[in-house]
């Protein structure tokens, strides 16, 4: 099973940018986004690829199920 997760965007270098799940730096690719990304940011991320850009509120609720479900941070 695959899951879509929430990522906070940390810089922008042109089609790629550096984010952070759960503390743990990745790279991420934004072409598929119609929207424009920048650091602060919150992307809907899958397999590598950005699939639709996040309000912190949206990213927020979303890390709360994947905790109650236990894929949440682990300590």
């Amino acid at each position: 099973m695959c899951l879509a997760i929430p990522a906070r965007v940390l810089e922008v270098n042109g089609n790629d940018a550096v984010i952070t799940v759960q503390g743990v730096q990745r790279t991420a690719n934004l072409m598929l986004l119609e929207d424009t990304v920048q650091p602060g940011d919150y992307i809907l991320l899958h397999a590598g690829f950005a699939l639709r850009k996040w309000t912190a509120a949206e990213a927020q609720e979303q890390e709360q199920l994947l905790a109650e479900v236990g894929l949440g941070p682990r300590d």
